[in-house]
This record gives C-alpha cells, sequence and structure tokens, in this order.
C-alpha cells in the first residue's frame, strides 16, 4: 500500500470514516469549492496571467523571507540556473550588434561599388565569420536555456518533493480539532494547488524574471550605444502604454474575480448533480438541478465574456503602441541616417531591440503579479506548518505492554469549543473484559467519549486512565495500537481485499488474513468476487455492497486482535441472517476483551456486562440491562419507545 493511502486515517488498525468532502451550500451558497488555477498555479485568465485579479500575500515581505530559508539549502543549483539563464539572454542581446557589423559591412561594399570605386568589392569573408560568430552566439545560448530549464526544473521539483513530504508529516501531528474548523479541501489546496504555485514559480516564473531583467537592461544599453536620442524617443511611449495597461487592469480584475467566483459555483453545482445523481433523480429533480446551473452558467457566461473582451483589447492597444514606437524609429532613424550619424544597419539592430524591449515590459507586469500570487501560496502553506501542533508525547512514555484493559473516567470535562461543554462531569470505572454499552439520544457525547479514550482530542478537565496510567503519558502511537474500531461508516482504501484486511497488522500472513475472514463471515463472498482475496476495490468501493464492506471492516478488526474493541453499530448495515452470524463472531472477539459497544438498537446490547446511558454529556444512569428496566428511568423510557410491545409481554 501507497504512503499516501496510509495517510489519509489515523495510524490505528482499524477502519475509519471517509474524509467528508468539502461543504457546498448550493447554487447560491456563501461557500464554493476550491479555486481553479491555471497552469501557473494562479488563477486562469488573462494575457500571460498578467490580468487576473488573483489573492495577494498578508505580509508580502515575511513570505518572502521564509520562502528564502526554505530553499536556502537548494542555493548553488539554484544559482546555477540563475547564471545560465542570464547568460542565455546575454547571448540572444549580443546577437543583433554582431549582425549590424555584417549589415553595415554589406551596405559599404554595395555603395562603395555602386559609386563606381575601382577595386570596390563585397567583403565576404568579414561577413562570413559575423555569421559563424552570430550561429556559435545563439547556439549557446539555446544550450544555456536547455541547462537552465534542466537544473530549474530538478530544484523546483525537489523542493515541492519537500514541501509536500513537510506538509503530509504535519498533518499527522496536527490535532483533530484543526480539521473540525478546516475543510479538508482547503487543506488538499496547500499540497496541490498552493505547492505547484510555489514550483512554477521556481520553475518557470523566476527564470523568466531574471531574463526579462536582464533583457531590459542589456537592450537599453545597446540602445544607448547605437543612439542615445533614438532610445529617448521609443522609451517616450512606455508611460503611455503603462497608464492604459493600469485602468484596463483596474477595470478587468473585478471580471476576472466574478468569473472565478461563478467558475467555482458552476464546479459546485456540477459536483452536487453528479456526486448525489441517485438521490436527485429518486426525487425527480433533474429539472431543478439543471435549471440552477443554468442560472449560474449564464452568471459565468456574463463575467467570461466581459473579462475576455478587456483581455482580447490589451495586446492589440500594447501591440498598436509599439508600431508606433517603431514608427517614430524609422522616422528619427531616416533623418538620422541621411545626415549621416547613423548606418543603416545601426538602424536595423535598434528596430530588434526595440521589439525586444516591448516585450520583458510585459513579462515583467505579469510577473509581479505572479509573485503576488505566489506569496500569497507561499503564505498558506507556511502559515499550515506554523499551526499548533498536538502536545508532544512524553519523553520517558509508560508502556503498553501486557495492558489489561482496565479503563478509569474520573470527572472528565470536554467540549470541542471550551465554551459549549458536551461532558461536564462524566464518571466510570471499566474493569478488563467487561462489554460495556454506551447508549443515549443523538448528541449525547457517545461518540465523543471514544475519540477522547484514543486521544483523538485532549480532555479539559479530569483524567482517563488505562490499567491506572494517565492516556496522556503514553505514546500516541503505541495507545490507539491498543484499540481496534469497527465503525457504522466503513472505510476501505484502494487496494485488492487482502491489503485492505492487513492493514490493521501488515505483517500478518496470507493464512491469518483468512483467518480472519472466515472468523468475520466474510471468507465465503469473498471467494466468489473475480480474483477472490485479490480483487482490487476502488476507491469508493463501489463493487462490493454495504454489508460487505462492513464484513471486511470487521475481519480487519479480528486480524488486529486488540486489546480494546469499539463497536459503533457495526451490524446496522448487514442482513438479518449475517447480523445473527457477526453476532457470534463478535462474542468469540470480545471475549476476554474490553469492548466498548455504542448501540442505537437497544435489543443487542441487552447481555451487556455494564450499561452507561448517557443524555446532554452526563451519565444519568449506569448498571446492567435488568437493573436499568427495574429502575424506570431514561433508559427505561428509551427501551420503551423501541419495544413496546416486547415490553407488554415481559410484564
Amino acid at each position: 500500500m501507497s504512503d499516501r493511502k496510509k495517510n489519509r486515517t489515523e495510524s490505528v488498525p482499524t477502519a475509519a470514516a471517509p474524509a467528508a468532502k468539502p461543504a457546498y451550500n448550493g447554487p447560491t451558497g456563501a461557500k464554493a469549492p476550491e479555486r481553479r488555477r491555471g497552469p501557473m498555479g494562479g488563477p486562469m485568465g488573462g494575457p500571460m496571467g498578467m490580468m487576473g485579479g488573483g489573492e495577494k500575500a498578508k505580509d508580502f515581505k515575511g513570505s518572502f523571507k521564509k520562502l528564502l530559508n526554505y530553499i536556502r539549502p537548494f542555493w548553488f543549483p539554484m544559482l546555477v540556473g540563475m547564471v545560465f539563464s542570464a547568460g542565455s539572454t546575454v547571448f540572444a542581446i549580443v546577437g543583433p550588434n554582431v549582425m549590424r557589423n555584417a549589415t553595415n559591412k554589406l551596405v559599404e561594399g554595395i555603395v562603395a561599388k555602386m559609386s563606381g570605386v575601382v577595386g570596390a568589392a563585397i567583403d565576404f569573408n568579414y561577413i562570413g565569420g559575423v555569421l559563424v560568430t552570430l550561429i556559435l552566439l545563439y547556439l549557446a545560448g539555446s544550450v544555456f536555456m536547455a541547462l537552465q530549464g534542466i537544473v530549474l526544473s530538478s530544484v523546483s521539483a525537489r523542493i515541492g518533493y519537500r514541501m509536500r513530504r513537510d506538509l503530509v508529516e504535519k498533518i499527522g501531528r496536527m490535532p483533530l480539532g484543526y480539521f473540525d474548523r478546516t475543510t479538508h479541501g482547503e487543506v488538499q489546496s496547500r499540497i496541490t494547488n498552493d505547492i505547484d504555485t510555489v514550483g512554477n514559480t521556481l520553475n518557470q516564473s523566476l527564470s523568466q524574471l531574471i531574463s526579462a531583467a536582464a533583457t531590459v537592461v542589456g537592450v537599453l544599453i545597446m540602445m544607448l550605444s547605437i543612439s542615445p536620442l533614438m532610445t529617448l524617443v521609443s522609451i517616450a511611449v512606455l508611460p503611455v502604454s503603462m497608464i492604459l495597461v493600469t485602468l484596463i487592469v483596474k477595470k478587468s480584475q473585478k471580471f476576472f474575480r466574478d468569473q472565478q467566483n461563478f467558475l467555482g459555483h458552476v464546479n459546485g453545482q456540477v459536483e452536487e448533480m453528479y456526486g448525489g445523481h441517485t438521490v436527485m433523480r429518486a426525487f425527480n429533480g433533474e429539472e431543478r438541478s439543471i435549471e440552477a446551473f443554468e442560472e449560474q452558467n449564464t452568471k459565468l457566461y456574463g463575467a467570461a465574456w466581459k473579462s475576455q473582451f478587456m483581455t482580447g483589447i490589451m495586446m492589440p492597444l500594447m501591440g498598436f503602441i509599439g508600431n508606433l514606437s517603431y514608427v517614430v524609429v524609422c522616422i528619427f532613424g531616416g533623418i538620422l541616417a541621411i545626415g549621416g550619424t547613423l548606418l543603416i544597419g545601426d538602424i536595423l539592430a535598434f528596430i530588434q531591440y526595440v521589439r525586444s524591449f516591448n516585450q520583458p515590459i510585459g513579462q515583467l507586469a505579469s510577473i509581479s503579479n505572479t509573485l503576488q500570487q505566489t506569496m500569497a501560496a507561499a503564505e498558506r502553506v507556511f502559515a499550515f506548518l506554523a499551526a499548533e501542533e498536538e502536545p508532544a508525547d512524553d519523553d520517558k512514555p509508560a508502556s503498553t505492554e501486557r495492558c489489561a484493559g482496565t479503563v478509569d473516567f474520573e470527572h472528565v470535562h470536554f467540549g470541542y469549543d471550551p465554551e459549549k461543554v458536551i461532558l461536564k462531569d462524566f464518571t466510570a470505572e471499566i474493569q478488563p473484559g467487561m462489554k460495556v454499552a454506551i447508549v443515549g439520544p443523538t448528541g449525547a457525547g457517545k461518540t465523543t467519549l471514544v475519540k477522547l479514550l484514543m486521544r483523538f482530542y485532549d480532555i479539559q478537565g479530569g483524567t482517563i486512565r488505562i490499567d491506572g496510567t494517565d492516556i496522556r503519558d503514553f505514546r500516541r502511537e503505541e495507545l490507539r495500537g491498543l484499540f481496534g474500531m469497527v465503525l457504522q461508516d466503513t472505510w476501505l482504501f484502494n487496494g485488492t481485499i487482502r491489503e485492505n484486511i492487513r492493514y490493521g497488522r501488515p505483517a500478518a500472513t496470507d493464512a491469518e488474513v483468512e483467518a480472519a475472514a472466515r472468523a468475520a463471515y466474510a471468507d465465503h463472498f469473498i471467494r466468489t468476487q473475480p480474483g477472490g482475496y485479490d480483487l482490487v476495490i476502488n476507491e469508493e468501493a463501489s463493487n462490493l455492497s454495504s454489508g460487505q464492506k462492513q464484513l471486511l471492516t470487521i475481519a480487519r478488526a479480528v486480524l488486529a486482535d486488540p486489546t480494546i474493541l469499539i463497536l459503533d453499530e457495526a451490524t446496522s448495515s448487514v442482513d438479518t441472517r449475517t447480523e445473527v452470524l457477526i453476532q457470534r463472531a463478535m462474542l468469540a472477539l470480545m471475549k476476554n476483551r474490553t469492548s466498548f459497544v455504542i448501540a442505537h438498537r437497544l435489543s443487542t446490547i441487552r447481555d451487556a456486562d455494564h450499561i452507561l446511558v448517557m443524555k446532554d454529556g452526563d451519565i444519568v444512569e449506569q448498571g446492567t440491562h435488568e437493573e436499568l428496566m427495574a429502575a424506570r428511568g431514561f433508559y427505561y423510557e428509551m427501551y420503551s419507545s423501541q419495544f413496546e410491545t416486547g415490553l407488554e409481554e415481559s410484564a
């Protein structure tokens, strides 16, 4: 099984609930799914990403410093890549200047022959040498560009690998309370979109930034060396173009933001339609879903064509301004050439430099926006890495070996929100080998009690002990290794049936896996599947029924052979005949083990050694089934509501 799959659940030998999808509050809800990102990691749209109304970092300087510290181990290969990038730019800049010498020499020979100068001829040897030099320059520039791409791609891939590794390791150290406050989509976005944004910037935008800056400086120097006057004339149009760009960007940002927001709503609507298509069809909701989609799609169309219109006029406008500068250069160049101040080769080289000068100006504007988005992405990554972690395990943890399974709850206080206490004053003592049933209405705190026992959350008051040792004195991994869980909501990963059962004990042999399946009455149905134990289950486990999936999670718990067993209505998804068989397997599994059974159907826990009756976070009653029925309290009322006829018969 891959590490990616392992990290999808806590390190316990159990089944776990599947990850919930990020909430989507309908087609007009306030919270839309994650924003779709373009190839550079920024919001899609706009020329070269330049027009996108991307999110900006709240602390650009601080995030930039953290990013520099993060990539410091890779400073040397990055420096080499930047040198290659600058070198390829220098070779490209020098090319037109070398070419103008050949042009001037060619024009000089032609003019001399036309003037009737005796012995006049075109110096093809000189021109040929210049052309060879030019070829070598461009070849060297191409080699440097290729080397720069290889080096920076390697570095960005290593940095992305390191970031993802750190984030995944961080997830394992985060308290579950963080994920209660943060959607899974937002966490996934850190590992995918945000790291991709940073990696793409380091790989592409960084080299573009270096190349653009070197081009602007180098071309400006070359232009000044040819003609300071024409240089001044050609750059005089820049303020005009920058003003127009600023106005268009400011106007278009609103449309691009709307486009991204409506795109998120449309994506959410589509996900909702296809994710719940069975329910939608069962309630004849196709027409309503299509109407809702049409509403959002119309809004997206309105914002999209406006944003694309603004994008469409940008490049022609910039091209028109650039062409104006060419006209001005040609006029002034012609005047200077007539006056003998400039040669034809100088003018041709200057025109090439003007074209080369305008392009990086636009690139720098685009890259500045990309850098803002990159710092925003890096800021989110570093904020996640800096988030508060679970308290560290004790330096000298207690041993979990030979744990008998005694569990004590002493005046436990807990609330997911400290101001809203769920467990107010919970006290109970569980002896080894006891079958303890936990019953109560929805929201009473039954599942919360189990989460606290496995230390998914730390209590705010009181103590929980196992065999007399505070659970906070154990290492979390070893503590959770004492437990086996079978939940009402099954969790299976993409892999074979054998791998799913073995998840609770990776070192188990094939014979032990099959024995666990037989104990859980799953062996027969497994062998009837194509491929048997080697059948690959897809991530949704759609090729198995709910009952079959539950049997596999029970087999997983059997194989794990835990000290303490937790069952959360484990037979709710199977038919009556299978339930009887599983109950027998569960009785055998629970023998000589401390077991906690979260029960909704009270008929399944009448044989429990001890029943904890919870209401509003407190234990209001406890005892055996007979004792609680005789007391005619809250348990009696709950039982009566389910089995009124049976009570009359027993009376």
